[in-house]
């Protein structure tokens, strides 16, 4: 286990040089030249030439990788080129906005798909394993975008049950220690605070759980169905065991072994893909953040939020590997 665990970890390095490299070199493949971008076709030369040499882009590639390598361990990627904060200073002002919207997407993910995979498994081939199977290939196949415009048009036009974009109404001011609105206004103890950000947070966090709560759900029904079938679930009925216990006790822990991998993978996407959500939404995470980025030729804030993505999802899957590790004892072993 310990051995299993420590491989893991030393495989972060290679891994997380090999990101930085690669989003080094995507940067600069893109056509074009990224002062040129920046200013402007109309630029002149004197202020095309003063901007390569403000962000190091006259000097040869391999001193430019190097003062990038030396910017990611420093977290010193240079300035916004619109605001002109520090580019990762820029990013983590924006990232407890997506960590909260996807932490919350997956909350009502892991919620949902344990209820429905359970109950599809527990009656195949019926009326209710048919519907489960229905509402797991519309969620699959469902546009983000669409269903989250479909949301504003309902909820917050038709019925006007919820407010259409930010996270919270722009007249309440209350202090965000934390920068996660969520928890800095249960901290207030103002119930209309709360409920406006809770407001806020529901429509574009329902609407980007709908991909992982259908990818969940047929998970968890394939993963009880196949346990079920195993000879020590039918050795537990001949002993009398209940139905509901042997699912419980016996069956769904064995079935969470594959589930446990496929939902930590997607709360790696949900951090690193709600940019459709954010956008729709006006929710000020990074998804967004990336968005104006690319429009202004940002380059420093657009590298720094692609190496916090990217980091984020490698953390996120070695930490799954921990939780499968222990959930899975065949891992001792190895």
């Amino acid at each position: 286990m310990t051995r299993y665990l420590m491989k893991r970890i030393l495989l972060l390095i290679p891994t997380l040089l090999g990101v930085s490299i690669l989003v080094f070199s995507i940067i600069h493949l893109i056509p074009g030249d990224p002062a040129v971008a920046m200013l402007g076709q109309h630029a002149t030369p004197q202020a095309v030439a003063r901007l390569k040499k403000q962000l190091g882009l006259n000097r040869p590639l391999y001193i430019q990788f190097g003062k990038f390598m030396e910017g990611v361990v420093t977290l010193n990627l240079g300035r916004s080129t619109q605001t002109n904060e520090p580019a990762f200073q820029e990013v983590l002002h924006h990232y407890p906005a997506t960590i909260e919207l996807a932490f919350t997407a997956m909350l009502i993910a892991i919620f949902f798909s344990f209820s429905l995979g359970v109950t599809a498994a527990c009656f195949p081939n019926t009326w209710i394993d048919y519907a489960v199977n229905i509402f797991s290939l519309t969620g699959i196949s469902m546009p983000i975008f669409w269903l989250g415009l479909l949301f504003l048009l309902l909820f917050a036009s038709h019925w006007r049950l919820f407010p259409f974009s930010g996270r919270v109404f722009p007249g309440y001011i209350f202090p965000t220690p934390t920068h996660f609105y969520t928890l800095d206004s249960l901290l207030t103890g103002n119930f209309k605070i709360i409920k406006d950000v809770f407001g806020h947070l529901f429509l574009p966090s329902l609407t980007l759980s709908t991909i992982p709560l259908a990818i969940l759900t047929k998970t968890i029904r394939g993963s009880l169905l196949d346990v079920l079938h195993q000879e020590y679930i039918r050795t537990a009925y001949a002993k009398g065991v209940g139905r509901w216990k042997v699912i419980w006790k016996h069956a769904l822990k064995n079935a969470l072994i594959p589930v446990v991998t496929v939902a930590g993978l997607q709360f790696g996407y949900l951090l690193g893909g709600a940019i459709l959500t954010e956008t729709v939404f006006g929710w000020p995470g990074i998804g967004r953040l990336v968005v104006e980025a690319v429009k202004a030729r940002d380059y420093p804030v657009l590298q720094a939020s692609v190496l916090i993505i990217a980091f984020t999802f490698v953390f996120i899957n070695t930490f799954t590997d921990f939780i499968y590790a222990y959930t899975d004892p065949r891992i001792h072993y190895l």
